[in-house]
């Protein structure tokens, strides 16, 4: 295959999963508000949560407004996920134990970096092909990737809330692409996502590679 220019990466599950589970993460530290909660129990409840909300995207919203609507909309599903399970009316103060959780998603405790990343990022590297991260994650990836450190390796970091469309949408594939001044055809991504990454990255004419972690 003819070498690209640019390779694009999906975030979540293609660089770096959540250690354990996101039922765990959050049932921990709701225990540290003395609020016990089955892992597995707040685990299917997070994706059910996750899945029935609206695509985090905010038209019309100031890029300085932007961490304000997504602090808001993963409340939301956190909120949710805990009225799921029967658990909101054990926190005494369910905004101070969101802030925290929050928080703690935007440093590197909850996040397992996979081992193949950073020599597969510095092989890349070496032939002189330019990366970029395409997300539909929110803009505490900015401080993840710095606190895994391996933000120093990408030239673009293109998320979803930033503008205001979320893959599979052709729209974040294209702003990706212009930030690289790259054709299409000249262009890879590789994600974990059948439907957002590999399929909407076909549907914008770059060659879609699915990666699939455990």
């Amino acid at each position: 295959m003819k070498q690209p220019k640019v390779i694009f990466l999906d975030a979540v599950g293609t660089l770096f999963g959540v250690k354990g589970s996101v039922g765990k993460a959050y049932a921990n530290i709701a225990g540290q508000f003395g609020v016990e909660v089955s892992e597995t129990a707040i685990d299917a409840a997070f994706f059910k949560s996750f899945a029935a909300a609206p695509p985090p995207i905010f038209p019309g919203v100031k890029l300085e407004d932007i961490p304000n609507y997504e602090f808001e909309w993963w409340q939301m599903v956190a909120l949710e996920t805990f009225q799921q399970v029967g658990a909101v009316n054990q926190f005494a103060d369910f905004s101070k134990f969101f802030e925290q959780l929050y928080s703690h998603f935007a440093t590197a405790k909850p996040w397992l970096l996979y081992d193949d990343v950073i020599p597969t990022l510095k092989s890349w590297q070496k032939r002189n092909i330019e990366l970029g991260i395409i997300s539909n994650f929110d803009s505490r990836l900015y401080l993840v990737l710095e606190s895994l450190h391996i933000i120093d390796f990408f030239t673009s970091i293109t998320i979803s809330t930033e503008v205001s469309a979320a893959k599979p949408n052709k729209q974040i594939f294209t702003d990706s692409l212009n930030k690289h001044n790259c054709q299409a055809a000249d262009a890879w991504h590789i994600g974990d996502s059948f439907k957002e990454d590999y399929q909407g990255a076909r549907a914008a004419g770059i060659k879609a590679i699915l990666i699939k972690r455990h």
